[in-house]
């Protein structure tokens, strides 16, 4: 299923714009408008939903934070688990980490070693934006760790100027809902 321009329109008219956050110069994309318009959230759902229920899937990983909502909810349209990709210490159990570079040094992500009870599960990765494709290179790296089919990285906003998908393509397809 391929959005329409009304569609897209909806759905980025819906996100939110919030200068000098968290720091002055940066433009953030705050996608909790979108999540209180029940008209674009199952807009973008139901694209979601017809897009990916031919992949396969076994599993659904959200990278912390914004990437819980939209896995979770996607995972239970399809019918599937979801496995969150958390900031390093948030996990109770073993996990395998992954380190990546930030503009001012580094940070990690986590998914719990026990992740997917299935052998080589088809997996499909998930967060509401890609900017510089960090952490979802590190989030992907990890899922093929543990020993998963990463079937593709999916994100509802690529800030394309950024040039993140680049990254991410070095390890997996990328889809993105809105290019900005």
């Amino acid at each position: 299923m391929i959005l329409n321009e009304a569609d897209k329109n909806l759905i980025q008219n819906s996100i939110r714009d919030v200068h000098d956050f968290p720091k002055e110069g940066i433009v953030f994309k705050d996608i909790t408008t979108l999540l209180n318009n029940k008209e674009a959230f199952k807009t973008l759902m139901n694209h979601l939903e017809e897009r990916y229920k031919s992949y396969n899937l076994d599993y659904i990983c959200g990278i912390d934070s914004r990437g819980f909502i939209f896995g979770a909810a996607l995972a239970d349209r399809l019918g599937i688990g979801f496995v969150p990709v958390r900031k390093k210490g948030k996990l109770p159990s073993t996990t395998v980490c992954e380190k990546y570079e930030l503009e001012y040094g580094y940070d990690e992500v986590e998914i719990h070693l026990d992740a997917f009870p299935k052998k080589k599960p088809n997996v499909l990765l998930i967060d509401d934006l890609i900017a510089t494709g960090g952490t979802a290179t590190a989030a992907s790296k990890l899922i093929k760790k543990i020993d998963a089919n990463l079937l593709e990285a999916c994100f509802i906003l690529n800030l394309t100027f950024l040039n993140g998908v680049k990254k991410v393509e070095e390890h997996t397809k990328v889809y993105a809902v809105l290019d900005i």
